[in-house]
């Protein structure tokens, strides 16, 4: 067999032992009850460099980014990263046994990418289909893997051991990444580094005020982080407040 053949096949088989290995290493630990941080002092020393990086480079980037590019245009480009993340939780809806949501994500995309011109615009949401996000951080929880304990990851920031093998496999089974064209790709990382900045941008003020203005940086990120995506999980009306930490880390 080739090496191009025999790519997928590994790729599915890494996938499944690093799966494995946090359902052994996650199951056991308390599911949505206080904070579990055994990693705490190691966590800290990458917070410290996650707000280095904020601070020299991606809150700068995200001033000029706001304040040079129209907000349309910063709009429209998020929206065509969205809109290609869009087939990844098509496959998460699927494993999650979600018909119905499966089915208003295909609608979207296919409606977003050809009226709204590859996502730029959003004529889908002036129907009705709105996005049901997820990803296969909640497809773990779905399927009964407790989210472990709590790591800030470089560059990525606040997460959980769960969510963290969530972020890996969504990266390798997203179909817009196996089936799209290089230069789609391409297009698709550079509108998704984009929306960071724009979203770095749109949410300063609160940013600024965890990261910089908190006594306690680490620790107020965690819990906002932890309660926020609790709540996303349950399945239930969303938290009446946003989670500002997020947002600079999102991919």
């Amino acid at each position: 067999m080739s090496s191009a053949s025999s790519s997928g096949p590994t790729r599915i088989r890494k996938i499944g032992a690093i799966v494995a290995l946090t359902v052994l290493s996650a199951c056991a630990a308390p599911q949505g009850q206080g904070i579990n941080d055994p990693y705490e002092a190691h966590n800290r020393e990458v917070h410290e460099i996650n707000k280095d990086i904020d601070r020299t480079v991606l809150r700068p980037v995200s001033r000029g980014y706001g304040s040079t590019v129209p907000a349309p245009v910063r709009g429209g480009v998020s929206r065509f990263s969205a809109n290609l993340d869009l087939p990844g939780m098509v496959v998460n809806d699927l494993l999650q046994f979600r018909a119905e949501d499966a089915i208003v994500n295909s609608a979207r995309f296919l409606l977003n990418s050809t009226v709204g011109l590859a996502g730029l615009f959003d004529p889908a949401s002036d129907i009705g289909l709105y996005e049901r996000e997820t990803d296969f951080g909640e497809t773990l929880h779905v399927w009964g893997v407790g989210e472990g304990a709590y790591v800030e990851l470089p560059f990525l920031g606040p997460s959980t051991e769960r969510d963290m093998v969530g972020k890996v496999v969504d990266v390798a089974l997203n179909p817009t990444r196996l089936l799209f064209s290089d230069e789609l790709r391409a297009a698709g990382t550079v509108a998704s580094v984009a929306d960071v900045a724009n979203e770095r941008y749109e949410y300063s003020e609160t940013i600024d005020s965890v990261l910089y203005e908190s006594a306690d940086s680490y620790a107020q990120g965690r819990l906002l982080y932890l309660q926020n995506r609790r709540f996303e999980l349950q399945g239930e009306a969303k938290p009446t407040y946003s989670d500002p930490y997020e947002d600079p880390y999102a991919q």
